[in-house]
């Protein structure tokens, strides 16, 4: 009999489940609350104007690249329309039911022995209707519930202009020639920050204990995440952490000092470090006066925003808390998943490590220096392995030593913040969870046998296809997909013929393509946009 599958979520951690219930011959059920794909990328829950913070090659789905012509860094509206292709090509929207809210996900009498669940759901009529399946898939990621802390700043309910959750800003429009203060500078405080500085009198960024900014452009003018690889990987698992953190941070303040520009927070110990905020135009908003960096809001009185340093700038029209979200999982009992201060204790971020039985997975909830797509693909495909008994679990006291050790090294290296509860290190732990999955590369073995291929997987950049290359779930396309990701970054970039000399290939290809090429426009030139070729 095959197994039915729900699957909470119809974003891409709940597109990217959907479509490995399917490769494994399970039976997946999805409901979606709202009338469409896309989740957390459709532009009623984001602001207008976002960007992708990760490049296409290294966000994209394993086995379905996203278009040549594609931007590096895409606008929500076309990584919409990517996950259509996606769910078109694969045929997933028919497993998806639409305007379907999720009410109760719970465990039958005989789940000891069937691992079953009972799940009640209500349609936008408000027919409520009760299903049962072989496993859950919880698909509905970190960014559940607006995070505001009103309750830390005095006074904000005298305030008499306007404040708002950062989920609720769209545009600036509204806001030109008036004066705003954004709170937090994580990725989305950032931007907002940028673009509204752009239209205000004056804009304020506060920040309790500042910020390590990255850009999206890196080297050459390329995607910063393509220079991520294994061989700095490995680095950082060899160098004594504190002297790895003390390069990084050398590096990031060649672009512009953290300190001078009132960034450096204090109060980060020696060698632990923040998720980084990725903001190209930040520092540029900054060196202008546009956006003036301040601390935390000691208090607000009327329409005035007194700073920690004792400063108070009058006639604050507007508020944008930046302050993240929490996450929770109200359909689930307490004693299933159990969530306190943004933590919940799950083996490898996926399963409850004392179910009687391993049927139920959470899929996407972690917050990756990298794409998260990549990651929700990967443990969707260890998950529907799990389901039909091909991979076995460790026992409960096992599972729970794992999710002790990883609470422990994240705490020693991040920052004690709501922020980093679920923090992982992409490439790492894609190869853990590829290597339960039987889908990790061999490198030793390719470096001996195909020692192109091998070569691109050490020093080119960790993208998803090299998951396909072996094990459960292989794409034959695979191996000419590393081969051409770098046309695939050159393609929508090549809008001008260029007749520059062709340049000469050196060493330098094995961590990065050279800055000049003559574009993608010449069969014969874009070979040079392969490594080692």
């Amino acid at each position: 009999m095959t197994r039915r599958v729900a699957v909470i979520g119809g974003g891409s951690s709940g597109l990217a489940s959907i479509k490995t219930c399917l490769d494994e011959g399970l039976q997946p059920v999805c409901f979606e609350s709202s009338d469409d794909i896309g989740g957390l990328w459709k532009f009623k829950v984001i602001y207008q104007s976002v960007i992708i913070n990760t490049s296409k090659e290294v966000m994209c789905f394993s086995d379905f690249p996203i278009p040549a012509h594609y931007p590096n860094y895409m606008h929500n509206s076309l990584i919409v329309d990517y996950f259509r292709m996606f769910a078109d090509r694969f045929q997933l929207t028919r497993h998806i039911r639409f305007n379907t809210k999720v009410l109760q996900v719970k465990q039958r009498s005989d789940f000891s022995r069937s691992g079953q669940w009972d799940v009640e759901t209500e349609n936008k009529d408000g027919e409520k209707e009760k299903h049962i399946f072989d496993a859950v898939m919880i698909c509905i990621g970190h960014h559940c519930h607006p995070n505001l802390p009103l309750h830390d700043f005095p006074g904000i309910d005298s305030f008499t202009g306007k404040f708002f959750h950062s989920r609720d800003y769209k545009t600036a429009d509204e806001w030109r020639h008036k004066k705003a203060v954004v709170i937090g500078i994580g990725n989305s405080g950032g931007d907002i920050a940028v673009e509204l500085s752009r239209v205000t009198k004056q804009l304020y960024l506060s920040t309790r204990r500042g910020a390590w900014i990255l850009n999206r452009v890196g080297n050459y003018g390329l995607p910063l995440d393509m220079e991520f690889n294994r061989l700095v990987d490995s680095l950082k698992s060899i160098l004594p952490h504190n002297l790895f953190c003390g390069l990084v941070e050398s590096q990031l303040n060649q672009r512009f000092d953290h300190a001078l520009y009132n960034l450096k927070g204090k109060t980060v110990a020696p060698g632990t470090f923040q998720h980084p905020t990725v903001n190209d135009e930040l520092p540029n908003r900054i060196l202008s006066g546009t956006v003036q960096v301040k601390p935390n809001i000691r208090r607000f009185q009327g329409s005035s925003v007194e700073f920690d340093d004792g400063s108070v700038v009058e006639d604050v029209d507007l508020v944008v808390f930046a302050t993240g979200y929490r996450f929770s999982f109200p359909f689930l009992a307490s004693h299933v998943v159990s969530v306190s201060e943004n933590k919940a204790s799950l083996y490898k971020y996926v399963f409850p490590p004392e179910l009687d039985r391993p049927t139920l997975a959470i899929i996407g909830l972690v917050q990756p220096l990298g794409a998260i797509m990549p990651i929700s693909e990967m443990q969707a495909r260890w998950a529907t392995r799990v389901f039909k008994g091909c991979i076995k679990l460790p026992s409960a006291a096992s599972m729970l030593e794992d999710v002790q050790c990883k609470q422990e090294t994240m705490a020693k290296r991040y920052v004690s913040s709501q922020r980093h509860t679920i923090q992982v290190d992409y490439i790492s732990y894609m190869d853990e969870i590829a290597e339960l999955v039987g889908v990790r590369p061999s490198l030793p073995r390719l470096l001996l046998t195909d020692p192109r291929l091998g070569l691109n997987l050490m020093f080119g950049p960790c993208t998803p296809y090299q998951y396909r290359l072996r094990g459960p779930g292989k794409w034959a396309g695979a191996r000419q997909a590393i081969f051409t990701q770098w046309e695939r970054v050159a393609r929508p970039m090549q809008t001008r013929p260029c007749h520059d000399p062709k340049p000469e290939r050196s060493l330098k290809w094995l961590l990065a393509p050279p800055g000049k090429h003559n574009g993608a426009h010449r069969e014969k030139e874009k070979e040079s946009l392969i490594f080692l070729t």
